[in-house]
Order: structure tokens, then C-alpha cells, then sequence
């Protein structure tokens, strides 16, 4: 059962999965909170004479693609119209933001001192995600770079009056923006990248070095992180967020007192939180891609800004960044899209593309240009904005790095994150889950889907993993994306596989161990996998692709004494089924293109077939975050005795 958070029996649970120095760090959080509370916020040191020098090369925009500028501008002008998109929300309020609302819910957050703000409780705050993603400001990033390749000062001064706007409502300590580090430190990464952008327009330097509320906000942002940084349990992407924000504002905007000791300290946090939270494979530990897409984007931006700055990065950083890269590139499917595992919220480093702008390719683009490619890497189409910017900053990494072997050819299996791809005919792809559970001793943002399969034909999700959906409020739909039976995986007595104790919390986490792996062989690939996490039993799952015949077999076995069981399939949005007793014949259309497959399922459980039910929830696909619509799901109910397998085949017709 999953505890609120926030409730007593929450706090129990989270304080059990800390050790003794995380416990000691938070006592000392709380009580700099209080001391910090007994007095009014102190104005930052008196700068003078402070300029901005981290600036872009001499013809920098000139290599931006008219195409990549072209979808620039055309979001930008949307959001210069007050139209934007957040987590499905679609929003018409922009040209001037409530910076405290909710939309979705019209709740507003209350004010007073920032640690006195419940900002995990829906009913008193609204979407806490929903508040707080207009106020990472990458939004002015991208309206910052239409005005640097346009030139049109319109742009500009939208994000100086927004700027104003949002210093003038959320002053230091005072609101719901100054809860949570991972904000604080991608806002200040977005306002080095504003003055960085709008370093041509005649205002730029009185809206920054020359304001003395900007230069307040600067200091107390800074302030902030270096007094609250993530520890412990907590120090996942979060810790990385705040860590290159603090770095890139202390170089970009070092004209403080404290601001070589920020430097230093935020470097040595990155370096050893970017170590942390990457397996020597180059994936990231929180087995959740699109964390893996965040630090990726925020270590970049780092590097970047101490290459501006002329500052040293240890060389581990951009091993780590390089591994990453490559990492990618090694586990995308033919259209670029990587696994969808774990948790995903739309998190984002570093924005200056519009939406249209693929995410993926645009990372895959940065690391050529950064790292150079491999002969076996994906090509990359199309062009982006960040790119060139980056690649004019950052340092090419074969430039004084020391020599490190990568892979010579696309790796399959990571072993340290027990992540499998294996690889069919005419973009069939299946990625195979026999890793840890998740990260640190919480695992924050994993999902109860050990040894889950997701499968796809070129590009188009037909085994779908369904996403995240929400994180904060709606508690049933919270369980049910992060649930066993929510995976194309299998649960027994109607229990998930690892227990949770909150929305962001596990308390017990299975075990699983790769057994075997052949993934080099020209026509047959396979992977097997086992867990404990049902206490008493063990599951044992192969998979099987075979290339001549364009099949996929699953067989799943249960170790154990006699249990209930449900075995579920969750099929991709764009895929329709019709069920017939044990057989699902599943069609759906690329590229104008009728595909379909058939779906033989063990007979020895009773099927039946889901669509969009909410009671409780089941048949759901989340796009991203805030999304959801109807798919099918279908789930296979019987008992297991382990005198039986189930197998499961799969076979593409077209």
C-alpha cells in the first residue's frame, strides 16, 4: 500500500532507507531553515564594475540551419502570442504569467516563507509541476535565441519584462519557487543562457550586471544551493541539476565574494554526483531514460560554461558525458526514440529549440560534434538550434583527453545495468529489463517492472511500456503507472514484485540477475532473467527473437508454491487487437503502411482485453508527462505451480 507523502507513516518509512550521515546532514538542513526563518533574507554583496564575458563566438549563429531557425522562431512566436504547453496544459496566458497558478487545477500557491509552503499537497498548492515548469524559465531561453538569430528586439524585451516580472513576485526565501534545488538550479543555468543569448540587445547588461535585483537573486539562488544541496538517498538527478547550476552561474556570473568557492565546490559535486549516478556502461543509474537525456543535457551545459570560462574540468566529467553518449547511441531503436523505462517527467537541462525540435537526435547531434561519432552509431537527420551553440563553446574532447577505448561496435547488452537490446529485421527492437530496481536506497524513480520486455517495429511502440503520467497528487494513477501490472511483466497474488512506501519511495526492492545473454548471433538473439521480488517464489522470464522467422518468444516460469497470477501485455497506442480466446491479432499503419502482427498467448490463463478503465485504473499510455489516452492492454489471469511455463509468441506478418 503506498503512503501519502507527507503523512507520519511516510516520514517513517523514508527516515528507514536513510543512513547515519544523510540523518545528521538533514537535522543540520532543518535547522539552518529555522535560523534562516528568524531573520529577513540579507541583500547580496555590493558588485561593481561586473560584466558579462562568457559569451558566444564570432559567428556562432551563422552555422545554425535556416531549418532549425526557421522552427525557432515559429515557437517562439507562438509563445510571443501567450500560447504555450505544459504536461498537456495547454496554456493562452503567457504574455503575462501568474507565476503562482496552477492551471490545471486554478488552485494558487500560497506565500509566505518558502520552507513553510506545503508544496506536496495538491489540495492546498495545486500541481506543484505545474507551478513550478514556467518558472525554470526555458521558455526565455528559447525566445532569447529567436532574438540572437533574428536579431528582432521583440524577443528580448519579452524576456527582460518576464525576468522583472518574476524577480519583482518571487523574492529571496519567499514562495513556492524556492522549495526544491532541482528548480533553483535549472533556472539559474537558463539565465546564464539568457544573458548569453541576448548579449547583442542594448539592455542586456542593465537587466543583469547592472540590476541590482537581479544581482540579489543571482547571490540567493547560489546561496540556497550551497546551503540545501540533495544528500543521500536523495542525491540523483536532482544533485546534478543544482550542481551545474551553481557551477555554470558561478563562472558566467562570477562577481561575488563567494563565487569562486561555489566554482570549486559545484565542480567537485558534479564530478562526483555525474560518477554516482552513471554505471560504467554509460547509462544512468536511475534506469529512467529520460534522466539519463537530463544529466546528459545538464553535464553538457557545465562543460560548456567552464570552457567559456577557461576553467579546468576533471577528466572523469567528460568521460562520463562521452560513455553516456555513446550509451545512447548504442540503445536507440531505428527511429531514435530510446527505451521508455522508469520515470519521466519532460525534464530538460537546457532549452533552445522549439518543441518540434527532436530531443534525441538533438543529443546524438551534440555528442558528434562534441565527442565525434562511431562508424556503428545511428545517422542523425535533420538540425537543431543547441548544437552549434554548444559545440562553439565546449572543448572537442580528443583535444588534450586522455585515451579511452569506446566500443567498437553497437554494444547490446549492458551488464552493470542489466539492460538488453535485441535486434530483428526491419526495425524490430526489444528491449529487455534485468537490471537493479532502481537508485539509492529510495530508487526514486523506478518502476516495479523487473524482467518487463518492450518491443517495437520501426519505431511504432506494439509491447509499449505506458509511461509515468503524474507524480504528485492522484495517488491511484501514481500506483498504477509505477505498478507490476502496469509492465509487460508478470505479478503474483496481485502484488507488485518491489513494495512501495510512497510515490517516490521503495522500501523493498527485487532482485534480479541476467542469467544468460546471446545477442551476437546473426539470425537467433535471447536474454533470460530472474527475480525474487515475490517473496518465496521466483520468476523466471526468456526471450527469444528470431530473425528468419520474425518472431518473438517469451517464456515465463514461477518457481515456487501454488499463487495466483496475472500476466499483462500492454499494447501501443497506435495498435489495434482483436481477441479470440488466446490469440491477439494486432494491425496498425506507418507511414501509410498496414503493419500487423499476431499475438499467441499462453493458453493455460483466461484472457480478456482492457481499454481506458479508471476503476480501477488499466489500459492506459502516457505520451509524457500530464498525458494519458486509452491502449489496450491485455492480461492473462490462472495460478502457477511450477509444474508449468507461460509462453508468449509474438509475430510480425508486415
Amino acid at each position: 500500500m503506498t503512503v501519502s507523502a507527507g503523512s507520519p507513516g511516510w516520514y517513517l518509512r523514508r527516515l528507514s532507507r536513510m543512513g547515519p550521515r544523510e540523518v545528521g546532514g538533514r537535522v543540520g538542513d532543518t535547522w539552518r531553515r529555522r535560523r534562516w526563518r528568524r531573520a529577513a533574507p540579507p541583500h547580496a554583496p555590493a558588485v561593481t564594475g561586473a560584466r558579462f564575458t562568457a559569451v558566444l563566438p564570432a559567428g556562432t549563429l551563422d552555422a545554425v540551419e535556416p531549418d532549425a531557425v526557421k522552427r525557432l522562431v515559429a515557437a517562439a512566436d507562438r509563445l510571443m502570442a501567450g500560447h504555450a504547453e505544459f504536461f498537456g496544459v495547454v496554456r493562452d496566458d503567457m504574455t503575462d504569467p501568474d507565476w503562482r497558478l496552477d492551471p490545471k487545477t486554478g488552485r494558487r500557491a500560497p506565500w509566505g516563507y518558502a520552507f513553510d509552503v506545503p508544496y506536496r499537497d495538491e489540495e492546498a498548492v495545486g500541481d506543484i509541476k505545474q507551478i513550478w515548469e514556467p518558472s525554470r524559465h526555458q521558455y526565455l531561453t528559447v525566445l532569447a535565441a529567436a532574438y540572437a538569430a533574428t536579431g528582432d528586439e521583440r524577443y528580448a524585451e519579452r524576456v527582460a519584462a518576464h525576468l522583472r516580472s518574476w524577480w519583482a513576485a518571487n523574492t529571496p526565501l519567499r514562495g513556492v519557487h524556492w522549495t526544491s534545488g532541482i528548480e533553483l538550479g535549472i533556472r539559474l543555468l537558463s539565465w546564464v543562457w539568457v544573458r548569453r543569448l541576448l548579449d547583442g540587445w542594448p539592455g542586456a547588461a542593465a537587466l543583469f550586471e547592472g540590476n541590482p535585483v537581479a544581482l540579489n537573486q543571482i547571490w540567493h539562488h547560489q546561496r540556497w544551493l550551497a546551503a540545501f544541496p540533495s544528500r543521500g538517498s536523495s542525491a540523483n538527478n536532482h544533485v546534478v541539476a543544482e550542481a551545474a547550476g551553481q557551477f555554470a552561474a558561478a563562472c558566467a556570473f562570477g562577481w561575488f565574494p563567494s563565487s569562486p568557492r561555489w566554482r570549486a565546490d559545484a565542480l567537485r559535486s558534479l564530478e562526483r554526483q555525474l560518477r554516482a549516478n552513471t554505471f560504467g556502461s554509460g547509462l544512468n543509474r536511475e534506469l529512467a531514460t529520460e534522466y539519463h537525456g537530463l544529466v546528459l543535457e545538464l553535464g553538457l551545459a557545465a562543460v560548456a560554461e567552464a570552457d567559456a570560462a577557461g576553467v579546468a574540468v576533471p577528466a572523469p566529467v567528460r568521460l562520463v558525458l562521452l560513455r553516456m553518449t555513446d550509451a545512447l547511441a548504442a540503445v536507440v531503436d531505428d527511429r531514435l526514440r530510446p527505451p521508455r523505462q522508469g520515470d519521466a517527467d519532460d525534464g530538460y537541462g537546457l532549452v533552445v529549440d522549439g518543441p518540434d525540435t527532436d530531443r534525441w537526435a538533438s543529443l546524438l547531434a551534440t555528442g558528434e560534434a562534441v565527442f565525434g561519432r562511431l562508424d556503428w552509431w545511428p545517422t542523425v537527420a535533420g538540425a537543431d538550434v543547441r548544437t552549434p551553440l554548444l559545440a562553439a563553446l565546449v572543448r572537442p574532447y580528443a583535444k588534450g583527453a586522455p585515451a579511452v577505448s569506446r566500443p567498437a561496435s553497437r554494444p547490446a547488452h549492458f551488464a552493470d545495468a542489466g539492460l538488453t537490446i535485441l535486434r530483428g529485421p526491419d526495425g524490430i527492437w526489444c528491449r529487455c529489463d534485468g537490471g537493479p530496481h532502481g537508485f539509492l536506497s529510495i530508487a526514486a524513480h523506478a518502476h516495479a517492472d523487473a524482467l518487463s520486455v518492450e518491443v517495437r517495429h520501426d519505431g511504432v511502440d506494439v509491447l509499449a511500456d505506458p509511461g509515468t503520467y503524474c507524480y504528485h497528487g492522484q495517488p491511484e494513477w501514481r500506483r498504477y503507472f509505477r505498478s507490476t501490472l502496469g509492465h509487460n511483466t508478470l505479478e503474483l497474488d496481485g502484488r507488485d514484485q518491489s513494495v512501495s512506501g510512497g510515490p517516490f519511495l521503495w522500501t523493498r526492492h527485487a532482485g534480479t540477475r541476467v542469467l544468460s545473454v546471446e545477442a551476437s548471433g546473426e539470425d537467433t538473439a535471447s536474454w533470460s532473467a530472474e527475480h525474487d521480488g515475490y517473496e518465496g517464489s521466483v520468476h523466471r522470464r526468456r526471450v527469444e527473437l528470431t530473425s528468419a522467422r520474425r518472431e518473438l518468444r517469451v517464456v515465463d516460469e514461477v518457481r515456487g508454491p501454488r499463487r495466483a497470477v496475472r500476466l499483462a501485455f500492454h499494447l501501443g497506442p497506435a495498435v489495434s487487437a482483436e481477441l479470440a480466446g488466446n490469440r491477439a491479432v494486432l494491425t496498425w499503419t506507418r507511414d501509410g503502411e498496414e503493419r500487423s502482427a499476431v499475438l499467441d498467448l499462453p493458453g493455460e490463463l483466461s484472457w480478456t482485453a482492457h481499454r481506458g478503465e479508471s476503476a480501477p485504473p488499466l489500459g492506459w499510455y502516457s505520451a509524457g508527462f500530464g498525458r494519458r489516452e486509452p491502449a489496450t492492454t491485455l492480461v492473462g489471469a490462472g495460478f502457477t505451480d511450477s509444474t508449468e511455463g507461460f509462453t508468449t509468441v509474438l509475430g510480425f506478418q508486415g
